[in-house]
C-alpha cells in the first residue's frame, strides 16, 4: 500500500506492507546515501518480514526516489526529521503492537540516532553497514572518490554524478552520532560485510562498543550493498533477530 506523509511542506512517499492480521508488529526500513527505498537488501528484508507476519514501512528520504525535495538540500539532520515524521505515522496506526527499526548505510546512522532519541519506543534496532564514518570522512574532506578542503567546504559538490550541498558536509562534521545512539539500551544487531568498500568496519565496531546489548556479525565476503549472493543471508539474519 502506497503512503504519503507530510513533513515541513514536503511529501515523503513510501510503501506500507501489512500482513493479514488484526494486530501486527512493524519494522521501519531506511535506505542509504543517494539511495532509494527499493534497493535489494530492503526489498529482501520486507519480503521475509511479510512472510513471517510482520509489517514494514519503507520510504524515500527527502530528495531521493519519489519523495519531494532536492538531493542537494539533504542532510542527516533533515533525514532525521523525515524519520521522525514516519515514526509519528507508525505510532498512529491502531493495529501496531511493537515497533522495530532497521537502517542500511546512512539510513543506519539515522536509525541509530532516532532510536537514541526514542529509546522507549523501539523493541530492537538493526544496523546494516551503518555509515557512521561519514563524520570521519567529512572531517578529512573525503566523500567516496572525491576530496575537498574540510576547512573551506564549497556550497556544492558533485559526488558520482549527484550534486550534494556543502551544508551536508558541515553538519556531518559535527554530528554526535555515537553520543545519541548510546541512549538506546535495547537489543541491537550490527551486520557489516568484511569486503565493504564504502564504509569501514570500524563504524560497526564502534557501535558495538557503545551499546550495552549488541551483537556484531561480520559477514564474510559481503560488500556494502550486500549484493548477491549475500543478500538473502543478511536479510534472514536481520529478520531472525527481530523475531527472536
Amino acid at each position: 500500500m502506497k503512503v504519503e506523509i507530510k513533513r515541513d511542506g514536503l511529501t515523503l512517499r513510501g510503501d506500507l506492507e501489512i500482513p493479514a492480521k488484526e494486530q501486527y508488529d512493524i519494522v521501519i526500513l531506511m535506505h542509504g546515501f543517494t539511495g532509494q527505498r527499493n534497493n535489494d537488501i530492503l526489498i529482501a528484508v520486507k519480503d521475509l518480514l511479510l512472510e513471517k507476519g510482520i509489517a514494514s514501512i519503507r520510504f524515500d528520504f527527502n530528495g531521493h526516489g519519489e519523495s519531494d525535495g532536492l538531493l542537494e538540500d539533504m542532510t542527516v539532520l533533515n533525514e532525521l526529521a523525515d524519520a521522525k515524521a514516519i515514526l509519528d505515522y507508525v505510532r498512529s496506526l491502531e493495529q501496531v503492537r511493537h515497533i522495530y527499526i532497521l537502517g542500511h548505510s546512512q539510513g543506519g546512522v539515522v536509525a541509530s540516532m532516532l532510536a537514541g532519541y526514542y529509546p522507549e519506543v523501539f523493541e530492537k534496532v538493526v544496523l546494516m553497514a551503518p555509515a557512521a564514518t561519514l563524520k570521519d570522512d567529512a572531517l578529512k574532506g573525503v566523500c567516496m572518490d572525491i576530496t575537498y578542503d574540510p576547512h573551506h567546504i564549497p556550497d556544492k559538490l558533485l559526488v558520482r554524478g549527484d550534486t550534494i550541498g556543502g551544508f551536508y558536509f558541515r553538519i556531518a562534521q559535527n554530528l554526535p552520532i555515537y553520543e545519541i545512539a548510546s541512549q538506546y539500551h535495547g537489543p541491537v544487531l550490527l551486520i557489516h560485510g568484511d569486503h565493504d568498500e564504502t564504509v569501514d568496519m570500524i563504524a560497526s565496531k564502534r557501535y558495538h562498543d557503545i551499546y550495552q546489548n549488541s551483537t556484531l556479525y561480520l559477514q564474510k565476503g559481503a560488500d556494502h550493498r550486500f549484493t548477491d549472493p549475500f543478500t538473502q543471508e543478511a536479510a534472514k539474519m536481520a529478520v531472525d533477530f527481530i523475531r527472536q
